[in-house]
């Protein structure tokens, strides 16, 4: 593909994207502990946010579906795109000057929880240079992960992006170790899989995955028929595993959990010093 045929195809993108899939989380010890869940995700260009606010879907403002700018980044209500290239650039990756696109559960009938966000940023040929994690507890607190490849290349399936862990998620784990993200995207596909890492190896694996359709009035009312209490749901559920977590006799660290242990696991020095520059303006919270 030339740069002129992958100009034209970045540009004949829709607005935004209805990611409709699941979530999958494998707990491997002390216990096997496994659930997957159906969901559905927005993916919105960040650029292009106003040309998404209707009748059905709002930006800002209530509707059935709609995306808040005060809920993302830097929770102020400005513009996310403007403070996104900021971090890009605070952290070195000037190769990402393209798209940037924000995937996150949307506000259903005006709420929502989303325990991880992700920030998609593109160069202007249309490939993935950096990825923000942006992880919520349902503690209150939250905590960003910047990545990207080493020398900033072209983020592939093959593209380990690793970071130590720094907020305290699930009071079934403590604050140690390391996650490594790996991206896949495809024509009409996306998964991203988290591996989690304490002090004695893997514990954890994630995946969240599903179909990219665009973000029309019809696919948007599909999906909130299929799932009407999609935030709702996401809620309940962390507090229903949490419970089947204690009945398996998982050892419990509460919201504030000892110091952790070391660990041995690899992690990318410059992902992990990326994380800590680029999250702080908005971890500080």
């Amino acid at each position: 593909m030339t740069p002129a045929d992958a100009n034209a195809a970045v540009s004949a993108t829709p607005d935004a994207w209805l990611l409709t899939g699941q979530v999958m989380h494998e707990r491997v010890r002390p216990a096997h502990h496994r659930f997957t869940y159906p969901v559905f995700y927005v993916r919105c260009d960040l650029d292009r946010l106003d040309s998404l606010d209707s009748g059905w879907f709002g930006i800002d403002r209530w509707r059935p579906l709609s995306l808040y700018r005060r809920d993302h980044g830097p929770r102020d209500g400005s513009e996310l795109a403007t403070w996104m290239r900021e971090q890009l650039s605070a952290a070195g990756i000037g190769e990402a000057d393209g798209k940037i696109w924000l995937q996150a559960f949307p506000r259903v009938f005006g709420y929502a929880f989303n325990p991880i966000s992700f920030w998609f940023c593109h160069d202007r040929n249309g490939q993935l240079r950096a990825l923000l994690a942006e992880v919520r507890n349902t503690f209150g607190a939250r905590h960003s992960y910047l990545l990207s490849a080493e020398n900033n290349a072209p983020i592939t399936v093959d593209t380990p992006l690793e970071c130590r862990k720094v907020l305290h998620v699930s009071p079934f784990c403590r604050v140690e170790g390391s996650y490594t993200f790996r991206v896949k995207e495809g024509a009409d596909r996306s998964s991203v899989a988290i591996d989690y890492h304490d002090a004695d190896g893997l514990l954890i694996r994630t995946a969240l995955s599903g179909r990219l359709t665009p973000l029309t009035r019809a696919s948007a009312f599909a999906a909130l028929i299929r799932q009407p209490l999609l935030s709702v749901g996401v809620v309940v559920r962390i507090h229903w595993q949490a419970v089947r977590l204690a009945l398996k006799k998982t050892p419990f660290y509460g919201k504030h959990p000892a110091p952790g242990r070391s660990t041995d696991a690899s992690t990318d020095p410059v992902a992990a010093a990326r994380t800590s520059a680029a999250a702080q303006p908005v971890s500080s919270d």
